[in-house]
């Protein structure tokens, strides 16, 4: 990762297996970004991207707190 990165992306896949994860940071007030390249690309007038996928980011300095929720949520994905 480049130092200058002030993200770190912590999710890449469907949006609705994400939304767990989403309502766990708003609990720590911690509000991920949202990246959605095939909405974006829609609305622009072209599409890119798979449909439904997401990439989810958060503040570098998130990651510590957040870093229960986020094994819990990797855990939950590879039972």
């Amino acid at each position: 990762m480049n130092k200058n990165e002030e993200t770190t992306c912590i999710y890449t896949g469907s949006a609705i297996i994400a939304q767990p994860l989403i309502n766990s940071l708003d609990q720590l007030d911690i509000t991920p970004i949202i990246r959605d390249d095939n909405q974006s690309g829609i609305l622009s007038g072209f599409a890119e991207g798979i449909p439904g996928q997401i990439r989810m980011y958060i503040r570098n300095e998130e990651v510590t707190i957040a870093k229960d929720v986020l094994d819990a949520f990797n855990n939950s994905l590879e039972a």
